[in-house]
């Protein structure tokens, strides 16, 4: 009997070993994975949002404690094709769950008939103004070098959070190997998304393809796609907005103009709204200022940001101090900077001895150093007369928004073990927030 060929017979070993994978993974593939949660915007409720590779029904069945789960709500699914050479296709579920009540904790699963994820739980956030919302926030973390990340699990299972703050800049990147990044990374942050509102904003990283993996993973609220939309949470108004429409302008200059005018008439919206909800607070990827050592546009005297496009159009800068912006939030540096209370350049502390106290203009924070395959930033040696504090270590920034006149800032270093770096106050007063005067 002739013996076949090396060539064949490694051919053959191949294909029975590819068949045996797409079998293992076929009767896997039902099973939900990927699971997080957002809020939508409207109280008492919470999204769900999970991936599987076939396409299933899309249930959550949940309940007040760990016996059985007698509550269900269904929704749909969508198929997402991701741009690679491949075409790889996952199917998007989302199911809202509502009428929930203020502050219980629930326990819930994802999936169908035909596989169901681990038990999760979550903490329904609590309805109105009169609550102390406590936030993660962070930009920049990857599914490699993902720093801070376990420091930041562990918080989550401490019940430290309502709620997490992403400012862009995602698994560097999602749609690499074919999104089989995207899939790592949102299994990684599976053990905190999966247990807090998870709101997010789209940083340059989620560019390739529009930002389709960005916008077909994430569930938030509004219908722009995740690009820019807002939300309550106790006495804040959060308002989240993409930066990136200023610097990829072959999607649609259009989108510069038409975030601006829903930015604007937002705004007005939040100041009517004002005396209910005295904070407003915005999170976009790439800040207005920064004093780092590269050649980001926030190191440019007229960042894009800050002064909009040629001719001085559309810019943020104006238009958040106009309406009376108390914080404003950044990512997109691998580092951790505050800057006193600024505007154009001006520094408006409340007094010498306390600058952040009844201060004169808005308060800016840039919170990258979650960690990402970049690793970190370096500074500039001088810093900026605006610049307050500047770290360069992996971690995250802690948002306690106590009332509606205190707001605690805290940065905490994972490379000195969870050790507080920053701590501050920003104080203002309840009534004439609408202007800075």
């Amino acid at each position: 009997m002739h013996s076949l060929p090396g060539w064949w017979s490694c051919y053959c070993l191949l294909l029975l070993c590819s068949l045996g994978l797409q079998g293992s993974r076929g009767a896997s593939s039902a099973a939900p994975e990927q699971v997080h949660l957002s809020y939508p915007g409207e109280p008492g409720s919470m999204t769900v949002t999970w991936t599987t590779w076939v396409p299933t029904r899309s249930e959550v069945q949940f309940g007040l404690q760990s016996g059985p789960l007698p509550l269900r709500a269904q929704g749909t699914f969508v198929p997402f094709v991701d741009g690679g050479i491949l075409r790889r296709k996952l199917y998007i579920h989302r199911v809202t769950l509502r009428k929930l009540l203020p502050g219980v904790q629930y326990v819930y699963r994802c999936g169908s008939a035909q596989g169901w994820s681990r038990r999760f739980r979550f903490r329904a956030l609590k309805n109105g103004a009169h609550w102390s919302p406590r936030l993660a926030v962070f930009g920049d973390l990857g599914a490699d070098n993902p720093k801070a990340f376990p420091r930041l699990r562990r918080d989550t299972q401490r019940g430290m959070y309502d709620a997490v703050l992403h400012v862009g800049d995602f698994a560097y990147n999602m749609d690499q190997d074919n999104a089989r990044v995207g899939d790592r990374f949102m299994r990684l942050i599976e053990p905190v998304a999966a247990s807090l509102p998870y709101m997010t904003c789209p940083g340059n990283h989620e560019e390739r393809y529009n930002f389709s993996n960005y916008k077909a993973r994430f569930s938030m609220p509004g219908d722009n796609e995740g690009l820019w939309y807002s939300w309550d949470l106790g006495p804040a108004h959060i308002i989240s907005f993409s930066t990136e429409v200023y610097f990829f302008l072959h999607y649609g200059r259009h989108l510069v103009q038409r975030q601006f005018r829903w930015l604007e008439s937002d705004l007005q919206k939040a100041n009517r709204n004002r005396a209910a909800r005295p904070w407003i607070i915005t999170m976009g990827h790439r800040p207005m200022y920064c004093s780092n050592a590269d050649l980001d546009d926030c190191t440019r005297h007229e960042s894009k940001v800050r002064k909009g496009l040629r001719g001085k159009l559309y810019g943020l800068e104006d238009l958040f101090y106009k309406h009376g912006v108390d914080l404003q939030l950044w990512a997109h540096e691998h580092s951790y900077e505050r800057l006193w209370p600024i505007y154009n350049y001006q520094v408006f502390n409340g007094s010498q001895e306390m600058p952040y106290t009844n201060p004169q203009g808005p308060v800016h924070i840039i919170t990258g150093s979650a960690g990402c395959e970049e690793r970190l930033t370096p500074f500039a040696v001088f810093p900026r007369p605006w610049s307050a504090v500047r770290v360069k270590e992996y971690g995250y920034t802690r948002l306690h928004i106590l009332n509606g006149t205190h707001i605690h800032v805290q940065q905490v270093s994972d490379d000195q073990d969870g050790k507080i770096v920053d701590d501050v106050w920003v104080v203002r007063p309840l009534f004439g927030r609408r202007m800075y005067l």
